[in-house]
């Protein structure tokens, strides 16, 4: 089994702001401020409607065969086209289990709309078992199956009043956490030009869902003690090889939690 954890980053879609709300000749920065602070009248909550955001970061832990690996889908200069090929590419090429942290509620859906945008094709993930049998009962798209597993409508019980965010649910199960961001500051470090930081972020709170997503398969038998310790070794050792700052950050503060 192939298990495929991951996170995106979104920043408004401002071209789509620019045809939508006639605000040509104005910047990215203040297109996208328009569009929030119209949200903001409308619900009182400056969070965009899923159509209107723009991926600028997918990062992804994968656990496959005896290795598990953490990285950012593209190069830092990719366009969000690349960026959403790449992951409906991953999905074609393992048919992994995809985990999530509310990828029900925001992730997926993102993604749906922005390959429609971009012309991308993801056959495996919309299978349903028209093709391939073993889809019929446990797809991508069936909230009660597994080949999808987002872990904060689960352990909610699939009741909105019983969810947690990821980085309290982090906390409280001895994990990092968020270390310095958060998504709402993602605006203002893309105009910064913090691409770096985004992607990086991005990555920490992917190793959150995954730690997460390692005591729930304690919790439900699929590891036992032994083998839960195994697989919590092998995330360390990934970051302490990779060498990477943020990857060091978060390895610190997870032992000293």
């Amino acid at each position: 089994m192939h298990c495929f954890a991951f996170d995106i980053e979104t920043i408004p879609d401002v071209e789509f702001g620019r045809r939508m709300f006639n605000l040509d000749g104005l910047s990215d920065e203040d297109v996208g401020n328009a569009m929030r602070f119209k949200r903001q009248q409308e619900t009182g909550s400056d969070f965009l409607p899923l159509h209107q955001h723009r991926v600028v970061a997918i990062s992804v832990a994968l656990r496959t065969a005896d290795t598990f690996r953490i990285w950012s889908l593209g190069e830092q200069d990719a366009d969000e086209a690349e960026l959403v090929q790449r992951f409906y590419d991953g999905i074609e090429r393992y048919s992994p289990t995809l985990v999530t942290w509310n990828g029900s509620g925001f992730d997926l859906p993102v993604l749906h709309y922005r390959a429609m945008r971009h012309g991308v094709q993801a056959l495996r993930y919309w299978e349903t078992g028209d093709n391939d049998r073993d889809f019929r009962y446990n797809n991508y798209l069936s909230r009660f199956h597994w080949r999808h597993l987002d872990l904060m409508d689960v352990l909610a019980a699939f009741q909105p009043r019983g969810r947690v965010s990821l980085d309290q649910m982090a906390v409280l199960l001895g994990f990092p956490g968020k270390l310095g961001m958060s998504g709402d500051k993602v605006w203002d470090t893309w105009l910064e030009g913090g691409v770096a930081e985004i992607r990086n972020y991005c990555e920490t709170d992917v190793l959150n869902t995954y730690l997460v997503y390692l005591r729930f398969e304690f919790m439900r038998g699929n590891l036992d003690a032994s083998g839960l310790e195994r697989e919590f070794s092998l995330v360390r050792k990934t970051l302490e090889d990779a060498k990477q700052a943020h990857l060091d950050e978060f390895a610190a503060a997870w032992s000293a939690a």
